[in-house]
């Protein structure tokens, strides 16, 4: 698709540089989508559209602090990452 991604067992958690540079996403519940974007509203929103709905969460790169965005990448990896990994 143009841009990078990180895969666990050949699924997407994260991408870096859609739609643009400055952004990448992660999958997350969309429980924890309202806490990120509740706790740091400059650096994470609801993806548009459905998968927005179900998780996808954009970043802010430039706005998302090292700590937070380790956080929010190793929620996404557990949620993509198959159980044997856990």
């Amino acid at each position: 698709m143009d841009h990078p991604d990180f895969r666990v067992a050949g699924k997407i958690f994260a991408t870096v540089g859609y739609p643009d540079k400055t952004r990448g996403m992660v999958k997350l519940t969309p429980e924890e989508q309202h806490y990120f974007c509740k706790d740091h509203p400059d650096a994470f929103e609801p993806v548009k559209g459905a998968w927005g709905r179900k998780g996808a969460t954009s970043v802010i790169l430039k706005a998302a602090k090292k700590e937070i965005l380790r956080k929010a990448m190793e929620a996404a990896w557990r949620n993509t990452a198959p159980k044997r990994l856990l």
